[in-house]
């Protein structure tokens, strides 16, 4: 009674079931909310009111100023756009050389910051417009700087070395008595992060009233504005980071984005551990992340809170769709500052990452971030990680990555070929063997057909004396194969090197391959407008069937008929894969040949060898005979006793 299936609907079942999981329980909006974040919810609307309120006479504030600058030497880590503004002391915007926003570009586009990967933007964060390290008080820390420290300007100086700007140097002291804040930002050479400098500093002579030393809170947000760097649906993106140390290494805290969110959850918390490694927000290609860059400064890490909010940017180019506006992701993080005594002077030392998430590049910069490296991977880090590792090896030898995703799954393949070949013979032998049982089942069947428990009984009786078992190992190669299909999956779905690598029409193995445009609207749910002709999952269904077409047809009438039933699914999963990384259809493109040409060419040279096998009673089987031959002499003169005491009279 053969129940078979096919080695590519197993996989594609699998991977129904994952991602119906996926879309049936997506993850709950946290219901329950600490203190700290409850505490923020209650305080935002009057944290934003006192922003705008008007900034008390005494304040004293810089002047208004703005100013873009290149950082950093060409071809070098760490060529940064940089546009620094006095507001809040913070950067507002900030691009990335070595990145370019396509990667079809000659040298003198590429010198066009307009073409660098823009890694922040000023947002509307409900005050006007704000950058990223930007600062604000709390509680502890407002007494210190009356008007806050978001929504005033800072002094500002240029940070020189050998007569070349590196940085700025913020200041501001909200009153002549009252203690002084430097904040100092500057490119580091070839880092991919910039330096954050703290220093809190008290004046001379001060009243010790007023002036003591102990510890205030505030709040930076590391990261305004980081932009969606791809359009895949299968990667929802900004995400607010935290990484913390445990026992067992360095976990991840995370939260993406969501359309249409609830009012109650526009904030939340990032918890977890006591020590924190970074917090930042990341996108799929990129990341900006701040850290502690000695002990001291890394326990100044507290509380961290992510919070959502809508993109102006994009809601202008997308009129009247608010709610899908909650495209940025932040984070607040609250650092917790000792305030030195009189003449005292305190300083604290951070490092903002801004660039790609490039594994090689970022372990470089902090080994920490191989936890967020493998939280993108996700179940199946570890074969992922070893599938694009093999990817690079064959890409150095090739050349190109269309041409190493076809080399390394010819090397899967042919790994298992000896495996599948063993596997495609037992079936064949088995199949033959049950042309031959068939009608002792089908006597069985029709001499208890009113009795379904004794069919039962004789049928197994029958494929026990007959051997007709199917082989343990039929499923042996689509359960090796499992893995290397959801590994690879998780792979190329955020692997920074297929981004942007061309083969042949497909101009980014990590996207769709997009051949034409053609914006055709279906009117259907789920589906909607199709934006582009991908002609790679088509071909990778058409050869599915084709594949599939080629498979023995099972002797059972059952198992014929569910294989007839599942004709559909390459279809169904056809549409689900529309729109997913061409570099996955390249794959499955690839393996389906593969299975073709076994069918069609390796057959006809290399016969396989159905025939039926003369049975040879494995050890369990002969164990098994064995055991009951036991119990059957054990059971004898036990029913022989019962006869002979059968005819005893009991005594009284």
């Amino acid at each position: 009674m053969e129940k078979r299936l096919p080695l590519f609907l197993f996989l594609i079942l699998s991977f129904g079931i994952l991602f119906g999981w996926q879309l049936l329980f997506p993850p709950p909006a946290q219901e329950e909310r600490s203190q700290q974040t409850r505490a923020l919810e209650q305080s935002a609307p009057g944290e934003q009111a006192s922003a705008l309120a008007p900034i008390p006479e005494n304040v004293i504030q810089g002047e208004p100023w703005s100013e873009s600058v290149v950082l950093g030497q060409a071809g070098d880590l760490g060529h940064y756009f940089v546009r620094f503004d006095s507001l809040g002391g913070t950067v507002s915007e900030l691009s990335v050389d070595g990145w370019y926003d396509s990667g079809l570009l000659d040298d003198a586009q590429r010198s066009d910051t307009a073409h660098w990967i823009r890694l922040l933007r000023p947002m509307d964060l409900g005050a006007g417009l704000q950058g990223s390290l930007v600062m604000e008080t709390s509680p502890s820390s407002a007494r210190h700087f009356p008007g806050g420290l978001a929504r005033v300007h800072w002094a500002h100086e240029w940070i020189m070395v050998s007569g070349q700007r590196v940085g700025v140097r913020f200041s501001h002291q909200a009153t002549p008595e009252g203690y002084r804040i430097v904040k100092e930002i500057r490119t580091v050479p070839g880092a991919l992060h910039l330096e954050v400098v703290l220093r809190i500093i008290a004046p001379q002579g001060a009243a010790s009233e007023e002036i003591k030393a102990q510890a205030a809170r505030f709040r930076m947000l590391p990261a305004v504005g980081l932009p969606e760097s791809s359009e895949d649906q299968y990667y929802i993106e900004p995400k607010a980071r935290k990484g913390f140390m445990t026992t067992d290494g360095i976990e991840v805290a995370d939260e993406e984005r969501r359309e249409n969110p609830a009012p109650d959850d526009l904030v939340g918390d990032l918890s977890g551990g006591s020590t924190t490694a970074f917090v930042g927000v990341d996108s799929k290609y990129f990341a900006v992340l701040l850290r502690g860059a000695d002990p001291i400064s890394t326990e100044t890490f507290k509380g961290t809170n992510w919070r959502r909010v809508q993109d102006p940017e994009w809601l202008e180019s997308h009129p009247g769709e608010e709610a899908s506006a909650w495209r940025g992701m932040l984070v607040d993080q609250e650092l917790a500052l000792a305030m030195p005594g009189p003449g005292g002077e305190m300083e604290y030392r951070y490092e903002l990452f801004a660039g790609p998430k490039d594994e090689k590049l970022m372990l470089a910069d902090q080994e920490s971030f191989v936890a967020l490296m493998e939280e993108d991977l996700g179940f199946f880090d570890g074969i992922a990680g070893l599938l694009l590792t093999i990817l690079g090896a064959l890409e150095g030898v090739v050349g190109n990555w269309g041409m190493a995703i076809i080399l390394l799954t010819l090397i899967v393949r042919g790994a298992l070929f000896p495996i599948n070949r063993r596997s495609q013979t037992a079936m064949a032998q088995h199949t033959t063997k049950m042309k031959r049982v068939q009608p002792k089942l089908n006597a069985v069947k029709e001499q208890y057909k009113d009795n379904p428990q004794k069919l039962r009984q004789e049928q197994a009786k029958v494929m026990q004396e007959e051997g007709a078992f199917p082989p343990l190992g039929g499923c042996l190669p689509m359960f090796l194969q499992i893995p290397v299909f959801f590994g690879l999956f998780s792979a190329l779905r955020v692997s920074f090197d297929l981004r942007q690598a061309s083969f042949m029409w497909v101009e980014d193995l990590s996207m769709p391959d997009r051949l034409l445009r053609i914006d055709f609207n279906t009117h259907l749910p789920f589906i909607g407008t199709i934006e582009y002709l991908n002609v790679l999952p088509p071909l990778m269904v058409v050869l599915w069937i084709v594949q599939q077409r080629l498979m023995p047809k099972p002797t059972d009438e059952q198992a014929a008929r569910m294989q007839k039933k599942m004709m559909w699914m390459p279809v169904v999963f056809g549409v689900f894969l529309y729109n997913y990384a061409g570099g996955l259809s390249l794959y499955m493109i690839t393996s389906s040949l593969f299975g073709i040409a076994e069918y069609t060419i390796v057959r006809k040279i290399w016969p396989i060898d159905d025939s039926e096998q003369v049975r040879k009673p494995g050890k369990f089987m002969q164990r098994m005979k064995e055991m009951q031959e036991q119990q059957a002499r054990m059971q004898k003169p036990q029913q022989q006793g019962k006869k002979q005491g059968g005819g005893r009279k009991k005594r009284r």
